[in-house]
């Protein structure tokens, strides 16, 4: 238990406590390492068995005899790592049938891709299925209380900064990236931890998920979409650089978004607008995993390197997934862009009025900087307030509509 010692809260907590009274089941998901297990055992303290699959025989009792793996380890019960015995879950479901309670089981579970069709198969309707993800910045403030983000203006207002975001701030967390064990009281080594989480990604869970034979081929398949990061999807150029085939590189691009490595974010399209752009961006979730896998050796190489505005991007989308997420809601965010190359970097869509947000490496953002919102009226839907998030000091207004909003307050 001394990852618990040095735990830190997460935002998830607030929205996992009222979800926990409602379902027999609930179960978080998210890539490896990033603590859902440090966060299920915090909030089950003494109350609740814990076990987990990881151990072999464990694993193998569950697999062979799934009935008495939970006679022995009986609710209220935290099981960790479900996808390595999906027979489990028939078995939990039977279980949960006769005895409708709240709260019985806690589960985990790495890799979505197969896990979620076992789960939607067997528990659907008595299972509650967060996400979860590294820490958030405002986790790592101790703001782990603060909501989803919008850039409605009063909703900005209750994001105060609440720590210093400079250039350098900023580039050193973008580089060092979200894995809680980076952020111990003895730091876990970057380049040690970041190496042995791709090896251990690759030989355990895409070996199994996807018939791994090259391994230096899915490597570079990784490497290739980390230095695409915040860029269009380009499969075949993917492909290419890997040295794969085209039904190879979309089944591996697939695995890679369901375990949570990837977010693919989607074009928004209206009925009104023939001319919109239909392929989505490729975004790392994790920015410190990407800049390992494109080998900027410092976040001062970074910052002046040829991807400082992708990857401050990627991180600011990540961080406004995180904020949805992390409160328990689908992140309702798209881009904008045109035949005619108008973009905006996201739309948040929420209650059927559109949030223009655009994201810009500089201290000094003007009313150039938001030419292209004016497009928008063209879905002829509402349009709600905006803003740029840059590296200004603190709000300021760029029009009647667009806040310029500090790094600080995302």
């Amino acid at each position: 238990m001394d990852e618990i010692l040095n735990y830190r809260t997460r935002t998830l907590e607030g929205f996992f406590k009222k979800a926990e009274g409602q379902f027999p089941v609930m179960i978080v998901t998210g890539p490896r390492q990033i603590g859902k297990t440090t966060f299920l055992r915090h909030l089950a303290g003494e109350k609740r068995k814990y076990v987990t699959l990881d151990d072999p025989m464990l694993c193998e009792l569950a697999r062979e005899e799934p009935g008495l793996f939970l006679q022995r380890f009986a609710p209220p019960v935290l099981i960790d790592e479900i996808q390595y015995a999906p027979q489990l879950l028939p078995h939990i479901k039977m279980l949960v049938d006769n005895n409708r309670d709240a709260g019985q089981f806690w589960l985990t579970g790495s890799q979505q891709f197969h896990l979620m069709k076992g789960v939607s198969e067997s528990l659907a309707g008595r299972v509650g299925v967060l996400n979860l993800l590294g820490f958030s910045k405002r986790e790592l403030d101790n703001d782990a209380k603060a909501k989803q983000f919008i850039p409605a203006y009063e909703a900005l207002l209750k994001r105060e900064p609440l720590s210093v975001a400079s250039l350098s701030f900023v580039y050193k967390q973008i580089w060092l990236g979200s894995f809680p064990a980076l952020y111990q009281d003895v730091p876990a080594d970057r380049e040690l931890f970041y190496s042995s989480y791709v090896q251990t990604y690759l030989q355990r869970d895409v070996r199994g998920l996807a018939n791994v034979g090259d391994e230096s081929s899915f490597l570079r398949f990784l490497r290739a979409c980390a230095g695409r990061t915040g860029q269009l999807l380009n499969i075949h150029n993917l492909c290419e650089d890997s040295d794969i085939n085209h039904a190879t590189g979309k089944r591996w691009l697939s695995i890679l978004q369901n375990s949570g490595i990837v977010f693919l974010l989607e074009p928004f399209h209206s009925n009104f607008n023939k001319r919109l752009v239909k392929t989505p961006k490729l975004y790392f979730l994790d920015t410190g995993l990407a800049a390992w896998l494109t080998e900027w050796s410092s976040p001062s190489t970074l910052e002046a390197g040829a991807m400082s505005g992708s990857f401050l991007e990627t991180w600011i989308v990540s961080e406004v997934i995180k904020s949805w997420w992390h409160n328990g809601k689908r992140a309702p965010i798209f881009y904008y862009r045109d035949k005619d190359k108008k973009e905006i970097d996201l739309l948040i869509y929420q209650d059927g009025t559109i949030y223009p947000v655009e994201i810009k490496k500089t201290g000094a953002p003007t009313k150039k900087s938001v030419k292209h919102f004016s497009v928008l009226k063209t879905l002829n839907l509402p349009i709600g307030e905006g803003c740029i998030i840059s590296f200004v000091p603190s709000m300021i207004p760029i029009t009647s509509k667009v806040q310029a909003v500090p790094v600080s307050m995302i």
